[in-house]
């Protein structure tokens, strides 16, 4: 049965392909997401500061920033099949050898790897999406991509602390990443980069329209051409400010901060994670068919960038806040997150469509920037006046702690919506 692609109808072909993607693109936010459910655990088993825990989460985001660019050079060129079957590869090898790691060094080169292998999986999606999907709905099904990768978010979150009940935190990562290396497989076998490796008609002749016309120069000189695109570096910016950041506290420091200050068990303070989660996921898909709906993408992107900033005001004010009001901030959180959908949008209609794999790995790699530099400096700042206080091998932040750190969220939201004010509207050009 896996050889018989060839009998495939072009729909079956196209949603066969995005279904495998799909869930490959799952396991890059499970991955993003799970330290923080299994934080403790990592403390206690390595003995670890804040410090030391940022950098060992962010070890993801480190090799993922460096390689935004080169997954879209490889995403344009060597094509999306074997830029994901590798990169499946070698995020299931690091995640087995997360889970059996004996050290925190080991650990972390098992973490490096997981962030090494999924690092291109993201953008042959996004190039997926461009040759396999008509332009005229690429934000509705970036949307629903989106919202597909924060299921496993949220497998990441309140899930994966009830896993954790009843299996370790070694047992989850060994699993995972076998089944990243079966995606790999079934990935080799049956993507295709475009319709015509399938034997069918490009989307634009399938529309009666002329074919977008290839890669015509070296990918070096393409990628030039990509980088003095100046509007596409305010996406990159408001990558940074909000996504980036966003992703650094619900996927490392918003359990630590609910179990500290809140007293939460981690199974309560998860809902809250998965509260945010959720809302991403759903303003994500939303967010992208609204605006094709309207033609328009900076009205959503400068909504999100304020209430963006709003938000971390008030946990930066009040720290302390309870009851309906913290699950409603954790809401808001990934409401406004989840606009950041349409950055990717603008940058693939700011570019050539052969060079869109560039583009929207442009952008991208402001997002994980912020992600790398902000986990690792939000546990400093918190260890900058830690008390001493220990929970077993585990430190103990107070709420001045916390304060202190939530300063350097407020800083990143800014840059967001500074960056949402600047952004050029496309006017969902196609």
């Amino acid at each position: 049965m896996l050889f018989l692609g060839d009998s495939l109808s072009f729909n079956q072909r196209r949603w066969l392909i995005y279904s495998i993607l799909a869930f490959a693109y799952m396991l890059v936010f499970f991955q993003r997401i799970a330290p923080a459910v299994v934080a403790s655990d990592l403390m206690q088993t390595f003995n670890t500061t804040g410090v030391a825990l940022g950098s060992l989460a962010a070890m993801y985001y480190y090799i993922y920033t460096a390689m935004q660019i080169p997954s879209g050079v490889l995403a344009d060129t060597l094509g999306t099949r074997l830029t994901v079957s590798m990169g499946g590869l070698v995020a299931g090898l690091g995640s087995i050898l997360f889970g059996l790691a004996p050290s925190f060094e080991i650990a972390s080169i098992g973490r490096f790897l997981v962030g090494l292998g999924v690092s291109v999986i993201f953008i042959g999606m996004m190039k997926n999406n461009s040759v396999w999907f008509s332009e005229r709905y690429y934000a509705t099904i970036s949307g629903l991509t989106l919202f597909l990768g924060n299921v496993g978010a949220i497998l990441g979150a309140y899930p994966l602390a009830y896993v954790l009940n009843w299996f370790s935190w070694r047992m989850v990562f060994v699993a995972i990443g076998g089944f990243s290396l079966l995606l790999a497989f079934l990935s080799l076998v049956w993507i295709r980069n475009r319709p015509q490796d399938a034997g069918f008609l490009s989307i634009r002749e399938q529309e009666g329209k002329l074919p977008h016309a290839a890669i015509q120069r070296h990918w070096f000189d393409e990628l030039k051409k990509v980088l003095v695109i100046r509007e596409l570096w305010t996406g990159f910016w408001m990558h940074l400010g909000l996504t980036g950041s966003f992703f650094a506290f619900i996927g490392l420091w918003a359990i630590p901060f609910l179990s500290h200050v809140h007293h939460f068990s981690r199974d309560v303070a998860s809902h809250y994670t998965t509260t945010a989660l959720i809302a991403f996921a759903l303003v994500a898909l939303g967010g992208g068919w609204l605006s094709d709906k309207i033609k328009q993408r900076k009205p959503l992107l400068l909504f999100g960038g304020f209430l963006y900033l709003f938000v971390w005001l008030c946990f930066w004010i009040y720290p302390t806040i309870t009851g309906p009001y913290l699950y409603l901030l954790f809401l808001l959180l990934g409401i406004c997150a989840g606009c950041f959908v349409l950055v990717f949008t603008v940058a693939k209609e700011l570019v050539p469509p052969a060079l869109a794999g560039m583009g929207i790995s442009l952008v991208n790699t402001g997002l994980f920037l912020g992600a790398a530099i902000t986990q690792p400096l939000f546990g400093w700042l918190l260890d900058f006046q830690w008390n001493g206080a220990m929970n077993g091998d585990a430190r103990i932040y107070t709420i001045d702690n916390y304060q202190i750190a939530m300063s350097l969220m407020l800083g990143f939201a800014s840059i967001a919506l500074i960056s949402a004010m600047r952004v050029v509207e496309t006017y969902r050009k196609i």
